[in-house]
């Protein structure tokens, strides 16, 4: 089970975050957003097969009530496969969401989303030609949508999905080492708006 380790303040986000899951090996504030520190054989991932439940990344959460959109740069020092920054919505240890930025089995850095209802799929999106990718969260009614960005202007629809509506989400942002010795994610340019998206698919 995931357990709040603190709370801290991030700018432009309105409330305090607090931590979930393992605490970050190191949390650093910079100039326009922070960095996470994942430790060793850490991830957010409950096997399809149901071989392995995994929900130990460090990752800081805040509630949100009603529509919103949230969305980072994200850059990641890749190591090992999987290494990955995520954005993520969050219910419960077993129904939640992240978008990250991660590094393919084929060492090709790749934008990739899961969604977990009771176990979790995982689709790849596109690979990044680059070291940086714009990821951003909505939420619209009682569904999700997981948009990605080149250039942090033209947004690319990654997922439309539904999570439990039973309960408030959190939102917030993950770092992860599946298979490795540890990574840092990167998260700046974060904006938060109180508002819905109005089209999915417009690249807006």
């Amino acid at each position: 089970m995931a357990r709040a380790v603190g709370q801290l303040g991030i700018p432009r986000i309105p409330v305090s975050l607090r931590w979930e899951g393992e605490p970050a090996s190191s949390y650093r504030m910079t100039d326009d957003g922070f960095e996470i520190s994942a430790g060793p054989g850490t991830d957010l991932f409950i096997d399809p097969q149901r071989t392995a439940v995994t929900l130990n990344a460090p990752h800081l959460l805040a509630c949100a009530e009603g529509d919103f959109l949230l969305s980072a740069r994200v850059q990641v020092d890749f190591q090992s496969t999987f290494d990955a920054g995520a954005l993520l919505v969050w219910l419960n240890d077993r129904a939640w969401a992240k978008l990250a930025f991660e590094l393919s089995p084929q060492r090709e850095p790749m934008v990739v989303s899961v969604v977990t209802r009771g176990t979790s799929d995982d689709c790849n999106a596109f690979v990044v030609d680059g070291g940086q990718v714009w990821l951003r969260v909505a939420r619209v009614g009682t569904a999700y949508a997981f948009h990605a960005s080149t250039d942090g202007a033209y947004w690319r629809l990654i997922r439309h999905f539904a999570l439990y509506a039973s309960e408030v989400p959190s939102y917030g942002f993950e770092a992860q080492s599946p298979t490795g010795a540890g990574c840092t994610a990167t998260f700046d340019a974060i904006a938060y708006e109180p508002r819905r998206l109005l089209d999915l698919r417009d690249g807006s």
